[in-house]
């Protein structure tokens, strides 16, 4: 079996990974996650990144998985280095070398029927024997099989297991694994449609397409001493394995729907960038040696060691995702920032998908107030809000300040003052808003509470004068009147 893999190792003369992914759901952030270490250990090692759509599956498969696949891998930024394959268009190449394996005594045809296996099954599970194939058909006569199969009798193909010894593999990140043979059952190698099971074509295809390190989940160890025998069986060169933590939940249970979003399309349409989603799955399992979360492509390149990924789950922590999606928010111009805006905001109907000159303008005053506060590219929607509409009513926070002895009259006069002005500039603003303050024997927060909760109905968000600016005079004199009228009316 093979040795453990050190980086670097001149045994190899090139680095071959892949990503297999079924299109029978959308694209996992597990899957995401594990396609990333892949391409990061293949790039790190300048070697190839594969991609490979295992699709046998003929029910399950849909067209629009694929697509999702594929588009989300792109999204994040990985790239593969040669032509896709795909498992249904190899067909001929699985039943070839199952009939080699059929000839060399090392498979044979199983007639038992699905509803007698599970008969046997639950017999075993009510003795407390865990369930496997008892391998009834291993022990048929050469003259029985040819029997059932003249008969027309439908068959599976199973791989005949060695019944004695172990086997034992190096692990990258977990070291020695062992299994024992006889708690191995002969798995199918061949459905009685004809296509393949996972196991069997894995093991071809990761062989034929070069594959010199499978890194996978570790959901999939149990499935590495079956495919070291099918190796050993075949001929093949195994490749070294690697087996990585599963991603948590906070509750550290198996990542799932409770826990959220599970989908990456599901992230990408929230408003998480490509380059947050990159840089937090890097950081899934493993950690960087100068303990620095916020990383570039180029640097996570250069330091990924596969080696120091750590066995134990990885949490997934959609405050930590958030977080750094907002660090990445913040890095960005106004200009290409308001580009990514504008589907959100079109969706809302208050732009264009193709903003006019005066939406586009708009649109750069409202991008750096409210980039700041933004963590994920939806959350623009309610933090511009107001930008686009006039408050149809007032938060809590906003009612007890608005509802305040003398802020009618207060607001009252500031729109006046600020309908007399000529020019509605961010200093105008604010010398006006801070000359009635001290003329009333007010401190300016007095002031300008009550002004932001009637001009955006909530107490919290950028600068008043800048928003206000923004907004322009009309705006902005028209909502402190309502606030007045609304007052009076007791809300």
């Amino acid at each position: 079996m093979p040795n453990t893999f050190e980086e670097g190792d001149a045994r190899l003369s090139e680095v071959r990974v892949r990503i297999a992914p079924s299109p029978t759901g959308y694209l996992h952030v597990g899957t995401a996650r594990t396609a990333l270490f892949n391409w990061l250990f293949a790039r790190k090692n300048k070697g190839k990144f594969l991609l490979r759509i295992e699709d046998t599956d003929k029910e399950r498969s849909k067209p629009e998985f694929e697509g999702d696949i594929i588009e989300g891998l792109k999204w994040l930024g990985l790239d593969w280095d040669e032509p896709i394959v795909y498992q249904s268009q190899r067909l001929e190449l699985y039943r070839r070398e199952a009939q080699r394996l059929l000839e060399m005594g090392k498979a044979y045809p199983c007639f038992c029927a699905p509803e007698e296996l599970e008969q046997r099954r639950q017999e075993m599970l009510a003795k407390g024997i865990a369930p496997k194939y008892d391998r009834k058909c291993r022990r048929l006569k050469p003259e029985e099989r040819e029997r059932l199969i003249k008969e027309g009798r439908n068959y599976v193909l199973r791989f005949a297991m060695p019944l004695e010894g172990e086997v034992v593999f190096q692990d990258i990140i977990r070291s020695e694994i062992r299994f024992a043979n006889r708690e191995l059952d002969d798995f199918v190698l061949l459905k009685s449609d004809g296509f393949p099971t996972y196991n069997f074509a894995c093991v071809i295809d990761d062989h034929e397409m070069g594959i010199t390190h499978v890194i996978r989940g570790e959901d999939h160890i149990s499935n590495t001493p079956r495919q070291l025998h099918l190796y050993t069986a075949l001929g093949y060169k195994p490749p070294y394995f690697a087996h990585l933590p599963l991603l948590l939940g906070k509750d550290r249970s198996k990542l799932s729907k409770r826990h959220g979003a599970v989908s990456l399309n599901e992230y990408r349409k929230m408003g998480i960038l490509p380059e947050a989603m990159f840089n937090f799955l890097a950081l899934l399992g493993w950690y960087p040696r100068d303990q620095q979360e916020i990383k570039t492509k180029e640097q996570l390149i250069a330091e990924f060691e596969l080696s120091e990924v750590k066995p134990s789950g990885a949490i997934f922590d959609l405050e930590k995702l958030l977080w750094m999606n907002g660090h990445y928010i913040r890095q960005k111009s106004v200009e290409e920032l308001a580009d990514m805006l504008v589907p959100y905001f079109a969706e809302q109907n208050w732009i264009h998908h193709q903003p006019t000159d005066e939406e586009r303008y708009y649109l750069l005053q409202v991008t750096p107030l409210i980039q700041e506060r933004m963590r994920t590219l939806n959350e623009a929607v309610e933090l511009a809000n107001f930008f686009y509409h006039e408050p149809e009513s007032y938060d809590e926070k906003a009612k007890a300040r608005l509802l305040k002895d003398g802020v009618a009259d207060l607001l009252s006069e500031l729109s006046n003052r600020l309908e007399a002005l000529t020019e509605f500039s961010v200093e105008k603003v604010e010398v006006t808003v801070r000359q009635l303050a001290a003329e009333r024997g007010l401190k300016a927060a007095e002031v300008i509470h009550p002004t932001r909760a009637a001009i955006t109905g909530r107490m919290e968000g950028p600068s008043l004068c800048h928003l206000m600016s923004v907004l322009g005079k009309e705006k902005c004199v028209g909502r402190l009147r309502k606030a007045v009228k609304i007052i009076a009316s007791n809300l």
